[in-house]
């Protein structure tokens, strides 16, 4: 299948309390490749955990991912955690600029940057200096005021109900990772 273009990349966010930002942009991504387009998803705080859609993407033509952070959740960033995000923005970069991928998704870089892991202002400088043709996704449950002014589309997950508060029931393989 040859190689097809967006005319106009945008930036979309997906956040929020509730279930599904990551999925959802997977979902894209998923769907982009399916039209000849090129995926590339960079997770934030999320370092070589094996996820179910990690494996799914490895399995996948023209969508790529890495992954930067701890393998565990982090409740406080420390130097460690900073030094991965810097690692992660820099990567991010270079994806981006390299104008080879039509859609880039910047998986928990919203909370990275509300955890002090990342500064919002790069951030920003990357997505208003990306080429014009590459879409550019950001997750994360709490986004970044200066994020949603520049943004084309926002989605808020809201949690409504969940069934780890209200039958204290965890993460389910294959369902959450």
């Amino acid at each position: 299948m040859s190689r097809r273009r967006l005319e106009r990349g945008l930036l979309q966010i997906y956040f929020g309390s509730g279930k599904g930002k990551t999925t959802c942009a997977l979902g894209q991504g998923f769907r982009a490749v399916g039209h000849g387009f090129k995926v590339y998803m960079i997770q934030f705080m999320k370092g070589e955990i094996k996820y179910g859609e990690i494996n799914s993407i490895k399995k996948t033509e023209n969508f790529e991912v890495k992954q930067f952070g701890r393998k565990e959740l982090i409740a406080e960033a420390d130097n460690f955690d900073v030094e991965e995000g810097k690692k992660a923005l820099e990567f991010a970069k270079q994806i981006i600029m390299s104008d080879e991928y039509d859609i880039v998704i910047l998986d928990e870089a919203g909370y990275a940057v509300y955890m002090n892991i990342i500064e919002v202002d790069e951030l920003i400088e990357i997505v208003k200096t990306r080429p014009p043709q590459v879409e550019i996704i950001i997750t994360g449950r709490k986004v970044h005021p200066k994020l949603k002014l520049i943004a084309d589309l926002i989605t808020e997950m809201r949690l409504i109900k969940h069934y780890y508060v209200t039958q204290g029931i965890k993460a389910r393989f294959g369902i959450e990772y």
